[in-house]
């Protein structure tokens, strides 16, 4: 499906800021604020390939912050599950204190309206989207790979 000619579906749901705050209503719009942005998504917490790709966009955030780029994860796991895995050592399985808002897609609709979802496990698949100070898609990446 060619998307550069679409716009990026809005969403709020609950989340965990960089900074640990849990907050009930994270809009995606009114945090990135017109910048252009990097939307991740990763099948699920607690995963052993998943925690490479959160800890790489981690320990690049401070890059995309300066050319002006905000960074936004996002699995169906819950605002306490993001939570307990970004609290959880990395030598211990979880991602550390990453830097970037991870958002709880339970109801899954935010993986339907950006049409990742896997058809037969209904969760996310690993990919990425590109979109630009307008809130238009650029470019979106997909992995092959199976879950999780």
């Amino acid at each position: 499906m060619v998307l550069v000619t679409r716009q990026a579906p809005d969403f709020t749901a609950a989340a965990v800021l960089g900074n640990g705050e849990i907050v009930e209503k994270f809009n995606f719009k009114q945090h990135t604020n017109g910048k252009p942005t990097v939307l991740f998504f990763w099948p699920m917490d607690f995963t052993f390939v998943c925690p490479s790709e959160l800890i790489a966009f981690d320990k690049r955030y401070e890059e995309f912050q300066k050319r002006g780029v905000e960074v936004v994860g996002v699995s169906f796991d819950s605002e306490f599950v993001h939570n307990a895995w970004r609290n959880t050592p990395v030598d211990q399985g979880g991602i550390g204190p990453v830097k970037y808002a991870m958002v709880a897609d339970i109801k899954r609709e935010i993986q339907k309206a950006y049409g990742i979802e896997h058809p037969d496990e209904g969760v996310a698949l690993r990919g990425s989207f590109l979109i630009d100070a307008n809130a238009w898609y650029a470019t979106r990446w997909l992995t092959t790979c199976r879950w999780p």
